[in-house]
């Protein structure tokens, strides 16, 4: 997969904890190197991922400690990133707009 909006990754992570500096790259590795068809896909590697409408998937990160919140283009080959944060942050936004 071709992950777009990877800086708002990277700059969650300059301004986050060790444990965020951890996680986050493992998740960016596993996405650019997936292949994902169907949500059945990504369900297979990330059992907890939510999805939404418009093809949106939010993924729990670190014991749910974390969220990323991105748009899926399964055809193309795409994830663009739209949001991440805590799950504190999380529970303040409306993934399904961001």
């Amino acid at each position: 997969m071709e992950v777009r909006g990877r800086k708002k990754i990277l700059d969650f992570i300059t301004s986050g904890d060790a444990k965020a500096r951890k996680l986050f790259p493992a998740w960016l590795h596993d996405a650019e190197t997936a292949e994902w068809k169907t949500p059945i896909d990504i369900k297979r590697r990330h059992a907890t991922a939510d999805f939404l409408s418009g093809n949106r998937v939010v993924f729990n990160i670190g014991g749910n400690d974390y969220r990323i919140v991105a748009a899926v283009d399964y055809q193309r080959q795409v994830v663009l990133i739209r949001w991440v944060g805590s799950h504190r942050d999380y529970d303040r936004i409306d993934a399904a707009t961001i």
